[in-house]
């Protein structure tokens, strides 16, 4: 598979999503999870490439030949953290059992009025972090979100939700006005989150070893952070089967640091850290890993490589 992430189409239409927050909204989270098996089946026949990508993730982690049962069991969970996102935003953490840990690390930062970056990765759920607001609504949160992608879906979540859209910043719409529009949000405090595990087409990535063999990622997230000069947070929304969700942040840097005059290096070491915790998780939780395409194609890196870096677990 060469075609790029940005190039699949979203998994579904509008007429589609209405139905399934009806029938979600209605019928309770009980019977879409129960809709969820023939729903996933049917994404599997008609995906091939992100069951094929599925399938190559899962050998790389388990190091053997994968079942059709594996590939589903995959496959359901992102189902059912995408459906989730519906119960999230509609009713908060009431329907879930979500353990956090690290919340007073963000506590201090907030307190200092400095602000703080949440770097995350398409591991579990994102939305998840939403739970965040509803234990302390004094805590600001602003998701850099790149709303061309799946713009079906986006809709969907922003009619449950109108107030959510004002906390996107829209990524789409350039690294400059993200940069001031994340620049004024840590200046008032807020926590600005952002993935980082997926480079956009055209955009300088870098080259780590990733569960065996180099992947690309991006080195926009990291110039960003240094312009910020807030404190970094690794966040993880771990999906644990059922209503059970296990949010974690981990403390990674009280400021990133790239001098000019050692660009490369510096990123380097940064990036490593974070290939390392992304790869602890992929190796620990696999059925959270949501990347359905060809994390490992060359076509869109740069074609130097860096060094692995020890995968230590740091406590939260």
């Amino acid at each position: 598979m060469t075609e790029h992430w940005q190039s699949r189409p979203e998994g579904g239409n509008r007429a589609a999503y209405r139905v399934i927050r009806a029938t979600a909204l209605y019928g309770g989270r009980t019977l879409v999870h129960i809709l969820l098996w023939p729903i996933t089946f049917y994404f599997l026949l008609r995906r091939g490439p992100e069951r094929r990508a599925s399938r190559e993730f899962l050998i790389r982690v388990f190091r053997r030949r994968v079942t059709f049962g594996e590939v589903f069991k995959h496959m359901r969970c992102y189902g059912a953290t995408q459906l989730d996102r519906i119960f999230f935003l509609a009713h908060g953490e009431r329907d879930f059992d979500i353990q956090v840990e690290g919340v007073p690390m963000l506590e201090r930062y907030v307190d200092q009025g400095r602000g703080a970056l949440l770097v995350g990765s398409h591991q579990g759920s994102f939305e998840a972090l939403r739970a965040l607001s509803s234990r302390r609504p004094d805590l600001s949160l602003r998701v850099i979100l790149d709303k061309q992608k799946t713009p079906e879906m986006t809709c969907l979540l922003e009619a449950l939700a109108p107030h959510i859209g004002a906390c996107v910043i829209d990524a789409s719409r350039g690294g400059t006005s993200v940069t001031l529009a994340a620049s004024e949000a840590c200046r008032e405090g807020a926590l600005v989150a952002l993935l980082a595990d997926r480079g956009r087409e055209n955009e300088t990535l870098r080259r780590f070893p990733f569960l065996g063999e180099p992947a690309g990622f991006p080195v926009g997230p990291w110039l960003l952070a240094h312009t910020l000069k807030v404190p970094v947070v690794l966040c993880f929304g771990i999906y644990l089967g059922g209503n059970r969700y296990k949010l974690i942040f981990e403390p990674f840097a009280d400021v990133v640091d790239i001098p000019r005059d050692r660009r490369g290096p510096a990123l380097d070491a940064i990036m490593a850290r974070y290939v390392a915790r992304l790869e602890y998780y992929a190796l620990t939780e696999p059925f959270n890993w949501f990347n359905f395409h060809d994390f490992w194609q060359s076509d869109f890196a740069d074609e130097s490589v860096v060094p692995a870096a020890r995968a230590e677990h740091v406590d939260a």
